[in-house]
């Protein structure tokens, strides 16, 4: 990987971050729900994109510095799964198994229908 295609990844790199952040906050205050909502959001977004970016047939340059550093740092694994093991900790195991079970299987479907909107682009 080029020097520019670092530099770009990390640039976008926080711009996903400081996304994440203000998307997940605007969410999470407008539901009132132990449920996180924003997080699944935001995870299943980044799966339709990187799907679509995938199958979208751009330059590999291009896909390590949107799909690694756009997505890789708007997407979060982390908090997903700390959220599933808060929500357990308090007792909540059914949000808990179902925060799990929505971001794996949702998330796959979305990553799926990206990657058929992509290839048709």
């Amino acid at each position: 990987m080029s020097a520019g295609g670092w530099i770009g990844a990390a640039l976008l790199g926080g711009c996903g971050a400081v996304l994440r952040f203000g998307l997940d906050s605007l969410i999470e205050r407008r539901a009132s729900s132990t449920f996180p909502l924003g997080t699944l959001a935001i995870n299943l977004s980044g799966a339709f994109a990187l799907g679509a970016l995938s199958a979208a047939g751009i330059g590999a340059t291009a896909l390590f510095v949107v799909g690694v550093g756009l997505l890789g740092s708007y997407t979060t694994f982390s908090t997903w799964i700390f959220e599933s093991e808060q929500l357990a900790a308090d007792g909540e195991y059914l949000l808990a198994a179902a925060n799990l079970v929505l971001g794996a299987a949702v998330g796959f479907g979305f990553a799926l229908a990206g990657w058929k909107i992509g290839a048709a682009l």
